[in-house]
């Protein structure tokens, strides 16, 4: 059942992908954006990354969706067309053939002699509790071992939604309107 859930969840992210490539109106580029951070989200839920999960969910679908409906404020509302790029085409051809034969080089997904269940996590399930106090795992890893890693994270979402609000608020267009006003006064 996991199996089809998953293949499921990347077949709905591989259409929205394309959907997107496709569409001329930025705005619909913008939402279908939004949908596969969404979708993306859901999949980490489901192969139980949860904390990656939220940052996708937090950053991906939800600031910059806010950030780039911000700036189609500042945009023209249908793309110019262009041609394909040949060196940038042939790049990320290449750069997906080197990602395809590395990833066939990984241990099968969940095998037991993988090296990360040989190595740190037993150290995590068996130790976490007597170590650091917290029976659940998954909190401890979060909150102790990885502490750092869910502090700056915490840290990129808190900035972003700074970021966010600020854009929102006007700030930037405050000081340019204060900047243009001055100069203004200045030339008259």
């Amino acid at each position: 059942m996991g199996f089809i859930i998953d293949a499921t969840l990347i077949a709905f992210l591989a259409l929205i992908a394309i959907a997107a490539l496709r569409r001329k109106q930025l705005f619909g580029m913008v939402m279908l954006s939004g949908a596969f951070s969404l979708v993306a989200a859901t999949l980490f839920v489901v192969l139980d990354a949860v904390d990656v999960a939220f940052t996708e969910a937090a950053v991906g679908a939800g600031i910059s969706t806010v950030l780039a409906l911000a700036t189609l404020s500042l945009v023209p509302a249908e793309e110019k067309p262009h041609s394909i790029a040949i060196v940038p085409a042939v790049l990320a051809l290449a750069t997906g053939l080197l990602l395809s034969v590395a990833v066939s080089d990984l241990p099968e997904f969940g095998a037991a002699d993988a090296p990360i269940h040989n190595h740190v996590a037993p150290e995590f399930i068996i130790g976490s509790e007597e170590k650091i106090g917290v029976p659940n795992v998954v909190t401890s890893v979060l909150a102790s071992y990885r502490g750092y890693d869910t502090l700056g994270e915490t840290v990129v979402v808190f900035t972003a939604a700074i970021a966010v609000l600020l854009i929102i608020g006007g700030w930037t267009r405050r000081e340019t309107e204060i900047t243009e006003s001055t100069e203004d006064d200045h030339a008259g």
